[in-house]
């Protein structure tokens, strides 16, 4: 089992299965209603040219994250 990194942190390419979140605040509450829950895996598509914002996959779905939301959700990398 691999330590947690940060989901902004993840390779282009790479999957990871989400472990932890921030305190509930209004933007967490948002990520949860879009999908964003402990144990769902996800896969970072492709990063914006400057880095900012990033485009993950989960649930059959693309989804556009600001790279400073995404510090904020841990995830497991998976192999």
């Amino acid at each position: 089992m691999a330590a947690p990194i940060k989901l902004s942190e993840l390779a282009v390419g790479a999957s990871g299965v989400i472990r932890e979140f921030p305190k509930a605040d209004p933007a967490s509450i948002r990520l949860r209603e879009m999908g964003l829950l402990i144990g769902t895996r996800v896969t970072l598509v492709r990063t914006a040219p400057l880095g900012d914002p990033l485009d993950i996959k989960l649930r059959g779905y693309h989804l556009s994250l600001r790279k400073s939301d995404a510090d904020h959700v841990l995830v497991e990398p998976a192999e």
